[in-house]
C-alpha cells in the first residue's frame, strides 16, 4: 500500500496582535474556567497579507480546562491594504507546564518552545483578490507575547 500524498504548507503571513483585559468566569458550572479577552489592535504582515487589524473589532472566547489546556475561539476582522475587509475565525488549543503557563498568565516572555499554541483559522474575504483566503485551508503556530499572541498562518496546498 502506497502513503497518501503530504500536504504541503506555504507560509502566508503573520497577525500580532494587542490584547486587552482579560474577565474570568472561574470557575464555570461544569469546572472549567470561560474568559472573554478583548483585542485592542495589531498587524497584518507577510508575502501574500499586509495590512492591519481593525481596533477592537473582536474578542477571544477561551475556555480553560481543569488539565491547563487553553481552548480559544476568536474571531475578529483585518483591514488590508487595499481596503479589502477580512473576517477570521481561530480555533485552537494552548497548553505547556506549569510554569510556562504561569509565566505567560504573569505577562513574562516565555519561550515558544516551552509550550503548544496552535490555531486553525477559518477566512470569509470579499470575492476579488482576496478569495483564496475563503477557498484553502490554513494552519497556524503562534507565539504568546506579554501583551498579546503572534500568529504565523500557513497555506495547505
Amino acid at each position: 500500500m502506497l502513503s497518501p500524498p503530504a500536504p504541503r504548507l506555504e507560509y502566508a503571513f503573520s497577525v500580532t496582535i494587542t490584547l486587552e483585559k482579560v474577565y474570568w468566569v472561574k470557575p464555570t458550572a461544569l469546572g472549567a474556567s470561560r474568559a472573554g479577552v478583548y483585542l485592542k489592535d495589531g498587524i497584518v504582515k507577510g508575502p501574500k497579507l499586509n495590512g492591519k487589524v481593525i481596533e477592537r473589532s473582536g474578542a477571544d472566547w477561551p475556555l480553560q480546562r481543569p488539565n491547563g489546556v487553553i481552548d480559544f475561539d476568536a474571531r475578529y476582522m483585518f483591514e488590508l491594504d487595499d481596503g479589502a475587509i477580512v473576517y477570521v475565525q481561530n480555533r485552537g488549543y494552548r497548553w505547556g507546564s506549569d510554569e510556562a503557563m504561569a509565566a505567560m498568565a504573569r505577562h513574562e516572555e516565555v519561550g515558544p518552545d516551552s509550550y503548544y499554541f496552535r490555531v486553525s483559522p477559518k477566512f470569509d474575504a470579499p470575492d476579488g483578490p482576496h478569495e483564496w483566503l475563503s477557498r484553502h485551508v490554513f494552519v497556524g503556530t503562534a507565539e504568546k507575547t506579554p501583551n498579546g499572541n503572534v500568529i504565523h498562518y500557513y497555506q495547505v496546498l
